[in-house]
């Protein structure tokens, strides 16, 4: 009965990453209509979310930490208020270089408190339906595009962005408080509970685990991965109106990438439960780099809806298993430090597109280039997740007597 209270926490989860995660991307959105109002360069606005993309990741290996000193209550509380904090200063900035720290520095921080914690405490509330669970966390945020983008683009038109920017941040305390007290840390283990798998790398200290082939490959899949498709993510407004579509269409083709990574996320995560989430993540990383390729003959309406669709469903259904991968490698009482330093890595990867892709811009008039890198680096995601090492209970079961 206790574990039944995980699906609380999978809402509260849910919640959280589609109000936080999303309240950070939504700088696309802002991305056009700050560089027009203010006269900052798009690379100078961009460069924010690099920062954010940076700050996220080192934040998160230390609220990962914290998660599994103090629990994940108290990480995310403060992660829900420094988030609302980092976001209405934010819309008071009054030049670049303010805006780039106060968003770039506050708002990546906060987010940090956010996802990898809520990912791993819910890898310790579920067993046989961990992938599914996990998947269903990440669900929300794949709702970020379809809900608070579009919500940012309508207060932009009906006011402006630093109004815009203010309201977000108000809505973001209303919604993350509550739902940050739902919070709670899993149970302890039960080799006896059905359907929950024994430990795996029991008895590994964190050294041990930082230093193993399977952080290692781990950790690089997860930077290649979030590397292919960050660009392609924060571009895909402003490439859409740089091919003439109107801006609401380029808001909307955003948010049906986001709806197809909803989608995603759910079809990865009962795949991943029923083939295993190595295989079904190395399948993901191909479709993901065929998205971002395709993105560069991507010119009118249709074409736009229909590489949204496949890239979305693609990085949205890859990003939850890598705490289930990472749940079956490494025990849970040093998960949040383990996946937290895996998502610093991974920050590093999404720090690039942002940034790259803002300057291609700049340099060379279009976002070609962008697209033809990032469907190499997808590629080279597939190559290292390939050499993901057997699972400890896959280990376990080839040692049983038939």
């Amino acid at each position: 009965m206790e574990r039944s209270y995980g699906w609380v926490i999978v809402g509260a989860g849910a919640l959280m990453g589609c109000v936080a995660i999303g309240a950070m991307f939504s700088l696309a959105v802002f991305l056009q209509p700050m560089s027009d109002a203010t006269g900052w360069s798009r690379t100078g606005i961009s460069t924010a979310m690099t920062l954010d993309f940076l700050t996220m990741g080192i934040a998160a290996f230390g609220w990962g930490a914290l998660t599994d000193r103090f629990g994940p209550r108290i990480v995310v509380l403060a992660g829900a208020l420094l988030l609302g904090f980092g976001i209405v200063l934010s819309s008071r900035a009054t030049s670049l270089l303010e805006f780039q720290l106060i968003y770039g520095v506050l708002v990546g921080v906060a987010a940090g408190a956010v996802f990898a914690p809520m990912m791993v405490t819910v890898t310790g509330w579920f067993g046989k339906h961990r992938s599914l669970a996990v998947s269903l966390v990440s669900a929300g945020m794949g709702m970020a595009p379809m809900t608070i983008s579009p919500f940012a683009q309508w207060l932009i038109s009906s006011y402006d962005w630093r109004t815009a920017q203010l309201v977000i941040g108000i809505m973001a305390w209303v919604l993350l408080i509550p739902a940050a007290l739902l919070v709670r840390r899993a149970p302890a283990a039960d080799g006896a509970a059905p359907g929950v798998p024994a430990e795996g790398g029991e008895g590994m200290k964190l050294g041990r685990a930082l230093r193993s082939p399977q952080f290692i490959v781990l950790s690089l899949t997860f930077f290649c991965c979030c590397a292919a498709h960050s660009g392609p993510i924060f571009h895909t407004v402003s490439y859409a109106l740089a091919c003439g579509l109107p801006a609401m269409t380029a808001v909307m083709i955003y948010g049906v990438e986001g709806l197809a990574g909803l989608g995603g996320r759910i079809l990865f995560g009962l795949l991943g439960d029923r083939f295993g989430a190595r295989r079904v993540i190395v399948a993901g990383l191909m479709v993901q780099a065929l998205g971002a390729g395709s993105y560069y003959f991507t010119r009118d309406v249709g074409e736009f809806y229909a590489v949204a669709i496949l890239f979305g469903m693609a990085y949205g259904g890859v990003m939850p298993l890598y705490a289930v991968i990472a749940r079956e490698y490494f025990p849970m009482r040093i998960m949040g430090t383990v996946f937290g330093a895996a998502a610093m890595i991974s920050s590093l990867g999404m720090a690039l597109g942002p940034a790259a892709g803002g300057w291609i811009f700049d340099t060379f008039g279009g976002y070609g280039f962008l697209y033809i890198g990032s469907f190499g680096i997808g590629l080279a995601a597939v190559a290292i997740a390939l050499a993901f090492p057997p699972f400890p209970s896959e280990a376990r079961g080839r040692l049983q007597p038939a």
